[in-house]
């Protein structure tokens, strides 16, 4: 099983055929859906589908880490996803439309409740919220930090809050977002970040333009994301090469944290031209934790 999170492909809920071939695309999770690529008419099929995948994933030697997308908790619908779910025991339950920690407070008692009725280990089943998919949404980006020690990560969403903000397009014509949306994706940065969790940025959804989605990955890792979300098997191979270190980037870190190891009493280190200091030392360790994670060195 894999632990890393640097791709994390959407698969919806009610087709085999395309689990099985998520299942070959490299990504390091999977996120089973049962929201929005679900009709209502198949939620009930798609809920058992879900579970036998699970099932049956769970008995391979290697396997993605398998999340569960489930329906918003004032859905009505939530509930009856995660009785027939939580007995597969996924790695973790995504989280859409969330509005902050009380949400997460109040789903993990849900989970807590089902792991104790299923015999599974007390906080074995992780949650990743997508956390800017209404406007009210980011007002309670900041309590995120300590709601939880189930959550695992936090993503941000532009398709559904462009929807509940009424606009006419998240993007500008040159691919970029515009001014909310960016604004959403910073906060939704810092947020994970203060929260002490992996930011993962959202999803490129014109899977055919390989180049729009090489330079949002490069843009997102600059900033501090350690992974990004998929809605096609196509796009997981360069997420993944954008979000593994590169062995330059390693060398230097190695030698970054290698300099100030043998000089303690020291603030600021020149090191080929630069000046170093202790920010870099711990900007340093998690890319070398982000490689060892991605099972490089």
């Amino acid at each position: 099983m894999r632990v890393t999170m640097r791709s994390l492909l959407f698969v919806p809920g009610d087709s085999e055929r395309k689990f099985a071939k998520a299942m070959g695309s490299g990504a390091d999770a999977l996120i089973l859906d049962l929201e929005d690529s679900v009709a209502a008419s198949g939620k009930a099929g798609a809920r058992d589908m879900v579970r036998q995948a699970i099932e049956a994933a769970r008995r391979e030697t290697q396997r993605p880490l398998l999340y569960v997308r489930v329906n918003p908790l004032d859905s009505g619908l939530i509930d009856a996803d995660l009785d027939v779910v939580m007995p597969a025991q996924p790695d973790g339950v995504m989280l859409p439309k969330a509005r902050g920690g009380q949400d997460i407070m109040h789903l993990s008692t849900k989970l807590a409740v089902r792991e104790a009725e299923n015999d599974l280990p007390d906080g074995a089943i992780r949650i990743l919220p997508i956390a800017t998919e209404n406007a009210a949404a980011l007002f309670a980006l900041g309590s995120y930090a300590g709601s939880s020690g189930r959550l695992a990560g936090l993503s941000w969403g532009a398709e559904d809050l462009s929807a509940d903000l009424g606009a006419v397009t998240n993007r500008l014509t040159d691919g970029s977002y515009t001014d909310p949306y960016r604004l959403a994706r910073s906060l939704a940065l810092f947020a994970a970040c203060a929260a002490e969790v992996a930011p993962i940025d959202t999803v490129f959804t014109n899977f055919r333009d390989r180049e729009g989605l090489e330079t949002e990955c490069e843009a997102a890792r600059r900033d501090g994301f350690t992974g990004k979300l998929a809605i096609h098997p196509d796009q997981v191979s360069l997420i993944n090469a954008a979000f593994t270190p590169s062995k330059d980037a390693i060398a230097r870190a190695k030698a970054i944290i290698e300099a100030f190891a043998k000089n303690p009493d020291l603030g600021v280190i020149g090191i080929e031209g630069e000046m170093i200091d202790r920010p870099h030392v711990k900007r340093a360790e998690r890319l070398l934790a982000s490689a060892k994670a991605a099972g490089i060195s």
